[in-house]
């Protein structure tokens, strides 16, 4: 049985100040409150879908912990939420009663849209179930409410529905910030208590962090993709307007296959480029033959070598965000595709450089068990530095991996055959020869660059022994 995910815990000694923040009355958003006047806490809380991940734009509830009526506690698990790449459990950091569930199980929600309401006594229930009534009708919160509207559940983005836009955050307050916004303020030396916050109660965005160090705001890069798929798309109509195929039955993405699709998207943006190159995999294989018994797969040697040619080659390691710079990443850290029941995941093996086969085949081991259950944490997929897709398993000789966003390769691995191979003095033999096949991004990766990576990492697999050390 799969170890449950630990919890995502949203107590207030533990959720960041961005998430506290948001658990501030509905009404109160926005200002900030006088000094020495006393704030009333609100009796009626919305339970917001969080982000549970950088990705993340709605969630699926997959079941509540709690029901109608049910008193909880802070800090126990109310709703267990299936984001674009795992289910975790959510905490509230507040008592009270469940008065009112807005999403039920098997429903999607954007993240920032309240899924329930929790009241902080049972007098309270009624007022709550007539908010819910508003919500469900899509009829704003009058002003005068008697208990304004406090967050139980954090949520960092805003929700999407329709409404007036809340004042920004004065000047000398310290708002929401996204994390891209935290990233960049700190890259560019920016204070966020002093930055007015444009974006929805007073979120402080990217664009606000540009702004306040003077710099020219950069576009969007979803703009960018239907333009570089302008060819496909303009010869193919959209694929609502095309009928359906007699006989055929229509199946909705799920939520891990919908951010699959809008990542394999974005990665038509960047320009991309391939190089193949064979190895022979006999010392390799001999190896693998020893370690097995003691629980190293294949993956695992591929995913080390592969980390130790990129601490020798850091570029094929760095990525590009913005098209005007790219980063060079301090952790090399193993992203391996993993097929699971309706998707596509890649767990990271985090500092594959400098950890050994056994403990990374430990790790890996886990990762593996925890995908399979839909239970890694965000940091456990979402870290990767370099990916690896090994498909040799199945007999396939070769394949191109499509270049993930964010990263600067991806290496496609296919099965190690038997192979004629004739040596400097003329004499054939049979030897095992793999081909590998890396996807990089030429804005940051030229082809001699990623020719000295795969050279290296040729030289790894065919004399392994500084696998093992």
């Amino acid at each position: 049985m799969a170890t449950a995910p630990a919890p995502f815990s949203l107590s207030a000694s533990t959720v960041p100040a961005r998430l506290r923040a948001a658990a501030v009355p509905a009404g109160a958003r926005g200002r900030q409150p006088r000094r020495g006047r006393m704030v009333v806490r609100a009796k009626i809380r919305e339970i917001f879908m969080p982000a549970l991940s950088s990705t993340m734009t709605e969630g699926k509830i997959v079941s509540w912990a709690a029901s109608e009526g049910d008193r909880v506690n802070k800090g126990d698990a109310v709703v267990v939420v299936e984001s674009d790449k795992a289910d975790m459990d959510v905490e509230t950091f507040h008592d009270g009663i469940v008065a009112a569930v807005l999403v039920p199980a098997g429903e999607s929600a954007p993240v920032g849209a309240p899924i329930a309401l929790l009241a902080e006594s049972e007098e309270e229930v009624p007022l709550a179930l007539a908010k819910a009534k508003e919500l469900s009708n899509g009829q704003p919160q009058q002003a005068a409410a008697p208990a304004p509207a406090e967050d139980a559940l954090a949520t960092p983005p805003p929700p999407p529905t329709p409404a007036a836009a809340p004042a920004p955050v004065s000047a000398g307050t310290k708002g929401i910030a996204s994390p891209q916004a935290k990233n960049l303020a700190k890259q560019h030396r920016v204070d966020l208590a002093k930055v007015t916050g444009t974006g929805p109660y007073g979120r402080i965005t990217p664009e606000d962090v540009e702004a306040a160090a003077g710099m020219q705001p950069k576009p969007k890069p979803a703009a960018a993709s239907p333009a570089v798929a302008a060819p496909s798309a303009a010869a193919v109509p959209q694929a609502a307007v095309l009928p359906p195929v007699p006989g055929a039955t229509v199946v909705p993405f799920t939520t891990m296959q919908a951010a699959v699709s809008k990542n394999m998207v974005e990665s038509l943006a960047v320009p991309a480029f391939r190089v193949g190159y064979p190895i022979v995999t006999d010392k390799l294989d001999e190896l693998y033959e020893k370690v097995k018994p003691k629980g190293v797969t294949m993956t695992v040697l591929l995913a080390k070598a592969a980390a130790m040619a990129l601490a020798q080659h850091p570029v094929v390691n760095a990525s590009c965000r913005d098209g005007k710079s790219f980063t060079y990443n301090s952790n090399i850290n193993i992203a391996v595709a993993v097929a699971i029941d309706g998707g596509l995941i890649t767990p990271v093996l985090q500092d594959a450089d400098k950890l050994d086969i056994y403990l990374l085949s430990q790790n890996w081991k886990d990762l593996v068990k925890k995908a399979r259950a839909k239970q890694l944490q965000p940091n456990e997929y979402s870290s990767g530095t370099f990916t690896l897709s090994n498909l040799g398993m199945f007999g396939v000789d070769r394949f191109d991996a499509i270049l993930p966003p964010g990263q600067g390769a991806i290496m496609a691995v296919g099965a190690s055959k038997p192979t004629v191979v004739a040596d400097k003095d003329g004499f054939f033999s049979v030897k095992s020869k793999m081909l590998v096949n890396v996807t990089a991004d030429h804005r940051i990766v030229y082809g001699a660059d990623l020719a000295a990576f795969l050279q290296t990492f040729a030289k790894i697999i065919e004399d392994p022994e500084s696998l093992t050390l």
